[in-house]
């Protein structure tokens, strides 16, 4: 199930790739991304992922504001990562890799920080993905993490889940998916609607 489940979003963003940054998801993002930065702390020079990355817009608004940045756009979608790569405007300084989320292909605390932007509810197994996360981040190293969350808390035996394959996680389940995997919850910042940012860092 879990393969048939990948494989059909990856071929999902393959076709939807061409044209991602000409249609409406272009200007929401770009929306997302300019508040997103307003809370971005990170330490000069960085080293940082951006899970999901799409086509790389989010890591390029990035290497502008940090001019010393590093970064590594990691997304499953071999057309995405394509685009990314032939936008890339601070070659050497990013580089784009095929991957999954759940298995990331990096070292342990190999990042000082970890984006994931309106991705998270795509996975299957969240706290796999959290745990990998934690692992390849450094010691205070954070996650930010940007979805649309549930606005209030549902009680229900398990995460719902909606027909389309996505989640939505509240506050307090995105915490709890933080905690297990050893990362601290610092704070909740709602972007644009329905999108939280909650920001997470790795125990020392």
């Amino acid at each position: 199930m879990t393969n048939n489940f990948l494989n059909n979003k990856k071929l999902l963003f393959d076709i939807w790739a061409g044209s991602y940054d000409w249609i409406l998801p272009s200007v929401f993002y770009r929306a997302i991304h300019q508040r997103l930065l307003e809370y971005v702390d990170v330490p000069q020079p960085a080293n940082i992922l951006d899970l999901g990355c799409g086509t790389g817009r989010l890591l390029d608004r990035l290497a502008i504001k940090f001019p010393d940045l590093r970064g590594t756009g990691l997304d499953l979608s071999p057309n995405m990562l394509r685009m990314a790569r032939l936008s890339n405007r601070h070659h050497p300084r990013l580089i784009y890799i095929e991957g999954k989320a759940e298995s990331l292909p990096f070292g342990e605390g190999q990042f000082d920080a970890v984006f994931n932007t309106i991705s998270f509810l795509h996975y299957l197994e969240p706290q796999q993905v959290m745990r990998e996360v934690s692992r390849v981040l450094t010691p205070g190293g954070r996650f930010y993490l940007v979805d649309f969350t549930l606005i209030k808390e549902i009680n229900l035996p398990k995460i719902p889940i909606s027909p389309l394959g996505v989640r939505f996680y509240s506050p307090q389940q995105r915490e709890a998916l933080g905690s297990a995997a050893g990362m601290l919850c610092v704070n909740h910042h709602y972007l644009l609607g329905p999108v939280l940012l909650t920001i997470f860092e790795k125990g020392q």
